[in-house]
């Protein structure tokens, strides 16, 4: 029996070491609180940086839409003269042609293809916006549940430990003759259930290890300590405000809104496109025309008899009104999505009202009195084995409220667009 004591007392050293201390012993240990890890994340994220770059490009198109048609100079020379002279140019027997010409542009086009440049720039601007929120949003659960894996593995090797000196006391008393081996097994397998429990927490903890480091951009060997307090007082929310508000911050919803803008923006251009430009110009001709060193006005304008721009301006009309039953599905959804929040969070912060909050504490009291009441056995094995696993559950689902309340507050946020509720 001896060998197989010193095994599973070896096991649960290394799981222990392994997992509950895993993070604690790193030196290169990174703690930080939801604002230093948002500052990190504005100024690192490679996904921003990139998106940043898009909105710089299509400012760019504003000052290309803006620019003046390049004029147009053409020329028509003599390659050879009668007497087989190359590039002669002279007054009786050279010819030299020489045109300019300008396009101006009619119906205010340039104005119009501006105001579409500058739509352009408002949807990647509030695409950039949008991607922000997006991260943003991803960054607040993945803090919040990384938070809440660690403090799960606290309540593990808490009650691993616990329990690893039971097994240990138990199994003397079983070698003595003092207690069953049922009992030893029991608290064998309710170690053994642990550790399992502790390995799977482990795993999600280093899944979401990988996202934070990603998102912030830090060093891969660095273990990431979120330090996340909940919300002191109860926060009093207004839903119709708020889903106003929503109106003016939500970035996916000005997507639509700057989209339907550039559609409607880019009807009265294709319709403006439809009225004719004018070309204008001046040539000189040397001596084929009537008069020698013939000096000309030239004036020139499409007639538009078959191509008046008639599919593009239709198909301008179609998108904008398609873009207008997108943008009122959009707002819907903006009201139902603050709605649904603002329950959220009201339910999660009923949840843990104060009252609740000093029974949790007063339950870690208890857990100590009962563990001291079973090695005076003054209560039963199954009596303790039952509390120590409903200890853990609730323990659990503690956490897991916390947890809840970080997560509304994350969809809040997220449902207004805007930091409703500051991450402490």
């Amino acid at each position: 029996m001896a060998p197989i004591k010193r095994g599973f007392q070896i096991l649960v050293i290394l799981i222990i070491t392994t997992a509950a201390s895993k993070a604690f012993s790193q030196t290169d240990t990174l703690r930080l609180n939801f604002k230093d890890a948002e500052k990190l994340f504005l100024e690192n994220n490679l996904n921003l940086l990139a998106q940043k770059y898009n909105v710089n490009a299509t400012q760019a198109l504003e000052q290309q839409a803006g620019l003046w048609d390049n004029p147009v100079l053409s020329t028509d020379q003599n390659i050879t003269d009668a007497s087989h002279q190359y590039f002669q140019h002279s007054a009786t027997t050279g010819q030299v042609f020489v045109q300019l010409s300008q396009l101006i542009r009619t119906a205010g086009k340039r104005g119009k293809q501006i105001r579409v440049a500058e739509d352009g720039t408002q949807i990647q601007q509030a695409a950039f916006n949008d991607l922000l929120r997006n991260l943003r949003y991803n960054l607040q659960l993945d803090f919040a549940q990384a938070a809440n894996l660690i403090a799960q593995r606290q309540v593990y090797a808490t009650e691993i430990q616990s329990a690893t000196s039971l097994v240990n006391a138990t199994d003397k008393a079983y070698q003595a003759g003092n207690t069953s081996l049922k009992d030893l097994v029991r608290l064998k397998a309710l170690l053994f259930n642990l550790q399992n429990e502790l390995v799977e927490n482990e795993r999600q903890l280093n899944d979401l290890q990988t996202e934070l480091k990603t998102l912030l951009v830090v060093k891969e060997t660095q273990f990431v300590i979120p330090q996340i307090s909940a919300p002191i007082t109860e926060t009093v929310l207004d839903p119709a405000a708020l889903a106003q508000q929503a109106k003016n911050s939500r970035a996916d919803y000005l997507v639509n809104q700057y989209t339907l803008a550039q559609n409607n923006d880019n009807l009265i251009l294709q319709k403006a496109l439809a009225k004719p430009d004018v070309t204008v110009g001046a040539s000189y001709d040397q001596n084929s025309s009537y008069a020698r060193h013939y000096v000309g006005l030239q004036i020139s304008v499409p007639l538009p008899f078959f191509n008046r721009n008639q599919g593009n301006i239709k198909s301008a009309q179609l998108l904008a009104q398609s873009q207008e039953f997108v943008l009122q599905n959009n707002e819907l959804q903006v009201k139902n999505d603050v709605y649904t929040a603002v329950q959220q969070y009201r339910l999660s912060q009923q949840l843990l009202s104060k009252n609740e909050t000093d029974f949790y504490e007063r339950y870690d009291q208890i857990f100590n009195a009962m563990l001291k009441s079973f090695q005076q056995r003054q209560i039963s094995l199954p009596e303790f084995i039952d509390f120590f696993d409903s200890y853990k559950e609730t323990k659990i689902k503690i956490l897991q409220l916390q947890l809840n309340l970080q997560k509304s507050i994350a969809d809040l946020n997220y449902a207004v667009g805007t930091n409703v509720i500051a991450v402490q």
